[in-house]
């Protein structure tokens, strides 16, 4: 069992299946994020990117929510003294309250979010970087940022897009308007909703760490470039992918795992 505790605000897990458990551990101020906060999470998605064995990730709250959004006190006070303007692409693509979002969905694994009590304005945002979404039927989430006078800045446009709809996400971005698991659901910011978010999560991740990891890698990478991607440059990518896969260690052991009705052993 591994383990580790970025900055004191994250920790990390990984059982010998390889499926991460990572949590936020703010719980006294229903881990809002503030400067360090923001820190830890950049420090775990790090982390994660270069761990060995690492087959899935669950991401959640520690405590009565998953994550409050901005803690407004904090920031206020260290905003005057940021020291990278947010124009600055500090992280690749993204500035570092963005990368803090996007980082689950640049992982290389697959991401399950496991919801549950408050996720407004960053931490909503945080949660829909993951791959799959399980939350809780009576989460209170919001888009909540323009009660603050401020807009989603936190990759929430860029992830919400081809998930949640348009006149939908308007509406709730406009009104901050509160809306329950359920809702999520039905506007495409959950993928499912269950009572018990971190068990589901962590019994997709188990299922997933079964599979072919160079496939599982193979299948973000397409899903990362399928929205932007034209056809004829879809096509070429997924066969440039199996091409890849086709008669390696790890995809014959796929086969002969099931073929003999055994648990896989999979090499990184």
């Amino acid at each position: 069992m591994l383990e580790m505790n970025p900055a004191g605000r994250v920790t990390i897990t990984m059982d010998s299946d390889g499926v991460a458990q990572v949590r936020l551990i703010r719980s006294d101020k229903m881990n809002a994020l503030d400067p360090d906060m923001f820190a830890a999470l950049i420090a775990a998605g790090s982390a994660l990117y270069d761990m060995a064995g690492l087959r899935a990730v669950v991401l959640a709250g520690e405590g009565r929510s998953f994550c409050a959004g901005l803690d407004m006190g904090s920031m206020a006070n260290s905003g005057r003294h940021r020291e990278h303007p947010l124009t600055e692409r500090t992280h690749g693509n993204a500035n570092m309250p963005q990368q803090v979002a996007m980082q689950w969905r640049k992982l290389p694994v697959p991401v399950i979010a496991a919801v549950h009590g408050v996720c407004f304005g960053g931490g909503l945002q945080i949660a829909s970087g993951a791959d799959i979404r399980v939350i809780d039927p009576t989460a209170r989430l919001a888009v909540m940022e323009m009660k603050w006078g401020l807009v989603p800045d936190m990759a929430g446009y860029a992830l919400w897009k081809g998930t949640v709809r348009d006149d939908i996400l308007r509406e709730l971005t406009y009104t901050n308007r509160e809306f329950n698991g359920e809702q999520a659901r039905e506007y495409g910011f959950a993928t499912m909703v269950d009572p018990n978010p971190v068990a589901r999560a962590t019994a997709i991740a188990a299922e997933i760490a079964n599979r072919n990891p160079d496939a599982q890698r193979a299948a973000k990478r397409l899903f990362n470039r399928y929205l932007e991607a034209s056809t004829d440059e879809i096509l070429m990518a997924e066969s440039i992918e199996q091409q890849k896969l086709m008669g390696t260690r790890n995809q014959i052991e796929a086969v002969m795992s099931q073929m003999e009705k055994r648990k896989a052993t999979f090499v990184d």
